[in-house]
């Protein structure tokens, strides 16, 4: 639980509070995708897999282009600089 001081400081700093938004956003994004690895897994019928599948995409990637809206320009070059090291290309 958030003591006082904590919430006070959320409230004062919206570039905090932006930064925690974007990184939610960004972590809900890939369990959308992830979620979507599982659906085989459960026994619903194609339709209902069909359709599940189709909101997690859309819910996956519009949370994940509003986490790089809130998390900056800043943040998108950091992850095009780790994308290129992992993948060889400088």
């Amino acid at each position: 639980m958030m003591g006082l001081n904590e919430t006070d400081a959320l409230q004062t700093n919206p570039y905090k509070m932006k930064k925690i938004i974007g990184n939610i956003l960004l972590v809900a994004s890939f369990i959308a995708w992830a979620a979507i690895a599982m659906l085989p897994l459960l026994s619903l019928s194609i339709e209902m897999a069909a359709a599940i599948t189709m909101v997690l995409i859309v819910f996956g990637e519009i949370a994940f282009v509003l986490s790089i809206a809130l998390l900056g320009k800043e943040f998108l070059e950091k992850m095009k600089i780790q994308f290129r090291k992992l993948f060889g290309k400088q």
